[in-house]
């Protein structure tokens, strides 16, 4: 049975404005509303999901598949997913313990379970193999949510001062843009005390710790 033109123009729509992003993107039916009621949308990304032409991974939260070469489909980035999470809940996001430390490249540890500090709800999601976890936080313990100093602090919590060497601190130096090195020190009465020569190394890469 044909589809009914509509829906055909809805679907066509639809699909012309996701293969318009790069592979890789997520999205939800929110992000097409303009172009059809919440019902209309979500019957034609269900059967986009179907066809193959899109990938659903997460309850109301779909991608374009990336492809490799050699290792073939990709799994969703999941700092990207819980991203996207709070962004269309309008929360503030702070990486914790060994997920920031991994981000930052201070430790080849991958943690199978991301966890993310939030002022938003605590919740969990699946992405495909991985979980992510938000753990709500009062507003006042996420002062930091979204700058630097938030993710260095939680990554040299996670190590640990014995644990943190400075090999790693010089690379993570060098790769960091010079606007997040000047917001290290800006934030650094923030921060306790003993990640201090560490904070500063980075933000300067002089005196090493």
């Amino acid at each position: 049975m044909a589809r009914p033109k509509s829906s055909q123009s809805l679907a066509a729509r639809l699909l012309r404005r996701i293969r318009g992003r790069a592979a890789g993107a997520l999205f939800s039916p929110r992000d097409f509303l303009d172009l059809g009621g919440r019902a209309a949308v979500d019957q034609v990304l269900s059967r986009l999901v179907q066809e193959g032409s899109v990938r659903r991974i997460g309850r109301g939260m779909y991608d374009l598949p990336r492809a490799h070469p050699l290792l073939g489909t990709l799994a969703p980035d999941p700092e990207a997913v819980a991203r996207k999470l709070a962004g269309s809940a309008g929360e503030r996001l702070q990486p914790t313990g060994a997920t920031a430390a991994n981000m930052l490249g201070l430790s080849e540890q991958v943690p199978a379970r991301i966890v993310y500090y939030t002022d938003g709800r605590a919740r969990k999601t699946r992405v495909g193999n991985l979980t992510i976890e938000f753990r709500r936080r009062p507003p006042r313990q996420m002062a930091l949510a979204g700058r630097p100093a938030a993710l260095v602090m939680s990554a040299l919590r996670s190590l640990g001062r014995e644990h943190v060497t400075t090999e790693r601190l010089a690379r993570l130096h060098r790769e960091m843009p010079a606007k997040d090195r000047r917001q290290l020190l800006a934030d650094l009465p923030m921060t306790p005390a003993w990640m201090h020569p560490f904070i500063r190394y980075l933000a300067t890469g002089e005196t090493k710790p």
